[in-house]
Formats: C-alpha cells, sequence, structure tokens
C-alpha cells in the first residue's frame, strides 16, 4: 500500500493531499484494530475471569451450606449430651440416696440382733395362735357342714310346700270356676223368678199408670201408700202391698232354698226439701217410708231374712225435667228381687 501511495506521489502534483489522507486513515483503522484486537484479548481474560469468579462463589457457597449443616448436628449433639448429662445427674441423685440409705441401714445393723429375737418370740406367738385358729376353723367347718345339710332338709320341706300350695292353688283356682258357675246359674235361676214375680205382680196389680217396671226393679208411685210428707202406709196402700205379700209368698215357695235371694224394698223422693221435726231430710223419709213397707209385708207372712228397706232420698231421680210430672214419677217405692 505504501509503494502504490508512493507511485501515486510520484505521479500526482504537489499540491495534492488525498494520498497523504489514505494513509492517515489507513494508519487509524489499523489502530482501531490493534485497539479492537486488544479489547477483543481483555474482554476473553476478564470473562475468564468472571467465570472462575463465579466457580469459585459457589464453591463458596457449597462450603457455607455444608458448614450450616454441621452447625445443625453440632446443635443437635450438644442437645442430646445435655440430656444425657441431665439424666446422669439423675442417676447420680438416686446413686447417692440409695448409698446414704445403704448407710443408715448398716449403721442400724448394730441393733438388728435383738429385734431379730423379738420377732423370732412374736413368730412363736403367732404360730401358736394360728393353730388355735385353725382348730376354731375345722370346728366352724364341721358346723358350717350340719347347717347346710339342715338348708338342704329345709329346701326339700320348702319344695314340697310349695308343690302342695301350687296344687291347692290350682284346686281353689277349680273351685272359683266351679262356684262361678254355679253363681251365674243362680243369678241365672233369680233372673226367671224375677221375670216370673214381675209377671204376677202385673197381673195381680192390673195395667196402671202409675205402676212401671224400671230394668230389674218394680217401681210404683210413694202416692199409691203414703200422703204427702208422711210414712204411714193408707188403706188404699195396704190393700196394694197385700197383694204384692201374696205374690212373693207364692214365689218364695218355688225359689230353691239355695238360691240366696231377697226382695229390696228401695225408697224414693223428689227433689222438694222437707224440714220437720219427724223427717229432718228426704232421706229420712225415703228410708222411713220403706222400712214401713217392710214391716207391713212382715206383718202379711213375708219372712223377715228375705226383706231388706234402703232409702235413696231425691238423688236417683227417674226424671231429670223436674215439674209436678216428673216429681210425681221420681215419687216412688221400688221392688227388686236380687241376690243376697
Amino acid at each position: 500500500m505504501a509503494l502504490v501511495s508512493r507511485r501515486i506521489r510520484g505521479r500526482a502534483p504537489s499540491g495534492d493531499y488525498w494520498p497523504g489522507f489514505v494513509d492517515a486513515m489507513s494508519s487509524l483503522l489499523l489502530v482501531l484494530i490493534f485497539l479492537l484486537t486488544i479489547f477483543m484479548i481483555t474482554q476473553f481474560f476478564l470473562s475468564q475471569l468472571v467465570s472462575n469468579k463465579d466457580s469459585a462463589l459457589e464453591s463458596l457457597r457449597s462450603q457455607i451450606a455444608e458448614l450450616v449443616n454441621q452447625l445443625a448436628l453440632e446443635r443437635q449433639e450438644k442437645a442430646d449430651l445435655q440430656a444425657t448429662i441431665l439424666s446422669l445427674q439423675d442417676s447420680l441423685s438416686a446413686a447417692t440416696a440409695e448409698r446414704d440409705r445403704l448407710s443408715a441401714l448398716a449403721a442400724d445393723g448394730a441393733g438388728a440382733d435383738g429385734r431379730i429375737a423379738e420377732l423370732e418370740s412374736a413368730l412363736s406367738e403367732e404360730k401358736k395362735v394360728s393353730n388355735e385358729a385353725l382348730a376354731q376353723v375345722e370346728l366352724l367347718n364341721q358346723q358350717i357342714a350340719a347347717l347346710r345339710r339342715q338348708l338342704a332338709t329345709l329346701e326339700a320341706a320348702l319344695e314340697a310346700a310349695e308343690q302342695k300350695d301350687r296344687e291347692q292353688q290350682a284346686q281353689i283356682a277349680n273351685l272359683g270356676r266351679r262356684l262361678n258357675a254355679a253363681l251365674a246359674q243362680k243369678v241365672q235361676e233369680l233372673a226367671k223368678y224375677r221375670s216370673e214375680f214381675f209377671g204376677r205382680l202385673r197381673a195381680i196389680l192390673g195395667d196402671r199408670q202409675d205402676i212401671e217396671i224400671v230394668g230389674d226393679r218394680f217401681a210404683m208411685q210413694s202416692e199409691i201408700f203414703f200422703a204427702s210428707g208422711s210414712a204411714d202406709i193408707n188403706p188404699s196402700g195396704e190393700q196394694q202391698l197385700d197383694k204384692i205379700a201374696q205374690a212373693i209368698r207364692e214365689i218364695a215357695a218355688e225359689i230353691p232354698g239355695d238360691i240366696p235371694w231377697v226382695l229390696r224394698v228401695d225408697g224414693h223422693t223428689d227433689a222438694n226439701p222437707i224440714s220437720t221435726p219427724q223427717f229432718p231430710s228426704n232421706w229420712y223419709l225415703s228410708s222411713a217410708r220403706a222400712i214401713a213397707v217392710v214391716n207391713y209385708l212382715i206383718e202379711k207372712g213375708v219372712p223377715e231374712n228375705r226383706l231388706v228397706a234402703a232409702g235413696f232420698g231425691q238423688y236417683h231421680p227417674l226424671e231429670q225435667s223436674g215439674g209436678e210430672a216428673a216429681n210425681r214419677r221420681n215419687r216412688r217405692i221400688e221392688f227388686k228381687l236380687t241376690e243376697r
């Protein structure tokens, strides 16, 4: 390139500066190339240096992590050692206490011989007492065996008694069933005679408005027998009672003697109160009227043991409506043939 420049300069006029400019630019280019080369070489070495530093830093980090792990292991070992030291201290304290106890026992060993002699004497006494106790136990065993034999005998007797009681209970139940059947039969027979008695009374007394059958009772209004507020039977009432007494005597002759029957005479009043020296209340009036009827029937030959008198006052009315018609119906004498 210098040769070309000299040739150019040889041919160019002296006033042309272009070759010099080219030379300068070439020199500058060479300098730049040199500087770039130096820069590249420097960058290469710097990159190598940085890479070496990173490797060293990573190595240091690994070493630090390893040291941290070792430190943790050291702390764990320290804690284990401290626990072991505490355990050893406890064992040392227990060993010291045991040593002191053994020392105290060794100090007391001098008086142990006398104590042993006392214990041997006490043991001999205990053996003696034990032998006596064994003898008592044997006696008690014999007594218990005798009691067991007595108990077995009593249990056998109790079992026999219970068996007998069961048999008697069965007999009682059988008798109860038979008795109930017999009573039911007697009740049926009595019902038959009651129906027959009511039929005879109806036939004797006629179809009157002041006489009615209420259930199993023959009801007759009180006006048939008594005046108002009185318990004295009037002549008309005596005539009706004569007929009733005749019917009772006839039916009594037909009823078997083993049927326990009675004729109950019930007195009833209305709700109008009464308060007289003779009858302080309707209780007294109704009872007195029933007793008067019973006494008259006894006079007419009806057996006394077949009659019952009862007073109910105003507390069992046939009608609750009130009024004179209801009061007349509620004032009544009832005849009921029933069992005793």
